[in-house]
């Protein structure tokens, strides 16, 4: 049963051990559910999320996809937050920082989306399109995310997704059919869905992603597009007939162990890659993020000559890569230091670091000019002996 909206302080004030790294990372390693059972009601996905406290604005709580979401998690307790993003108990207590992982496991927040605003991109997607969340329950270390969010970063979902699907389907028809074929795609306007959360993971929860997938297999001039670190099965079951992109980011395996916490192995990732596009997907590969550490280049060359072995030929007849280099933030380094400070080592690097000020305007730290080029020449160089089928869309 939920409880009434409550003022009382949240259980995560309350000094409970921090759930091991090495207990989180990488939950979807075990053997799949069955396939009469949907992934998000397997151990796995239990594991990766057992929702205990729900912050909710009312008009989210109280809408179709707020209610689905209550209800499969009816033992979670309901907080009522005048908003998403002013949540004192998260974002601005920095206690919460030392409970990084239990709060992402725990923790969700509902919210309407006011704004919606698609605007353009041109690297991997035309356009970006309002999301259907914010943050995410996996801990990739380097995520820019939780720079605007503060002290902790669980998925906010937005429960207006009907309201989002709308506000897309006029931008696509505005558009009418792409004419000039370019980097994103010849034929098609690409839209990123995900842009700042993972479409694999918010479908555990609701059906956001489902939803979204359906709304571009019908309209013929647009495709969409995100980015996962997590296999979720259950989205094969979707059939977006060739209208959804799914990009499988990946790193060498040492660096994902280190820095892409409770994500599926790379190794999953890259195996899953024939089942989607069997499933109806484009499958697609960011290279992402390429962290310059003592021994980078070998760990890329092993990487990418693993996907060369394993990916089957219909895969790589219609691969694309991007390649991203780091991009870091000061304020998140010291958030970072607060609950895994192991992947600063790597990721805070100030001799090879300059301030940047991003197209958002963010203030952040991106390697070097000269140490950029070089590790793209390298990596541009060792993608073409591996992995020679894999056209690199952009370079970043």
């Amino acid at each position: 049963m939920h409880h009434p909206p409550s003022s009382t302080p949240s259980p995560h004030s309350s000094q409970e051990p921090l759930f091991g790294i090495d207990e989180l990372s990488h939950p979807a390693e075990s053997a799949q559910p069955t396939p009469s059972s949907p992934f998000r009601d397997s151990p796995q996905a239990h594991r990766l999320l057992a929702v205990k406290e729900i912050h909710a604005e009312p008009a989210a709580a109280a809408s179709p996809r707020g209610r689905d979401i209550l209800a499969r998690f009816p033992e979670a307790r309901l907080v009522e937050v005048p908003s998403h993003w002013r949540i004192p108990d998260l974002h601005g207590n920095e206690g919460s920082a030392d409970r990084w992982m239990r709060i992402k496991r725990e923790a969700l927040v509902l919210g309407v989306r006011k704004k919606l605003t698609t605007r353009p991109n041109g690297r991997s997607a035309d356009w970006i399109a309002p999301g259907p969340s914010n943050g995410c329950a996996l801990s990739c270390v380097y995520c820019y995310v939780p720079r605007r969010k503060g002290f902790a970063n669980p998925i906010t979902l937005f429960t207006n997704i009907d309201a989002i699907i709308a506000h897309l389907g006029r931008h696509v028809a505005a558009q009418g059919p792409k004419t000039e074929p370019n980097q994103c795609d010849p034929e098609a306007w690409v839209y990123d869905v995900g842009e700042n959360g993972d479409c694999s993971v918010d479908a555990l929860i609701c059906d956001n992603t489902a939803d979204l997938i359906r709304a571009f297999r019908d309209w013929p001039t647009a495709k969409a597009s995100f980015a996962t670190k997590f296999v979720n099965p259950d989205l094969l079951e979707l059939d977006p007939r060739g209208r959804t992109r799914i990009r499988f980011s990946v790193m060498p395996a040492d660096d994902s162990r280190l820095l892409d916490l409770r994500t599926s192995p790379v190794d999953r990732r890259i195996a899953a890659a024939a089942d989607f596009l069997d499933a109806g997907y484009e499958v697609h590969f960011n290279l992402s993020p390429v962290v310059v550490r003592p021994g980078w280049q070998d760990a890329w060359d092993e990487l990418l000559r693993h996907m060369d072995d394993v990916l089957p030929e219909r895969v790589k007849r219609q691969a694309l890569a991007e390649v991203i280099m780091l991009t870091h933030n000061a304020d998140l380094h010291e958030v970072n230091l607060r609950w895994h400070p192991r992947g600063e080592d790597v990721l805070w690097r100030p001799a090879l670091q300059e301030t940047k000020r991003s197209q958002n305007g963010a203030l952040n730290l991106r390697y070097h000019a000269g140490v950029k080029r070089q590790a793209l020449a390298e990596l541009r160089e060792i993608i073409a002996r591996r992995t020679p089928w894999l056209g690199v869309r952009y370079a970043f």
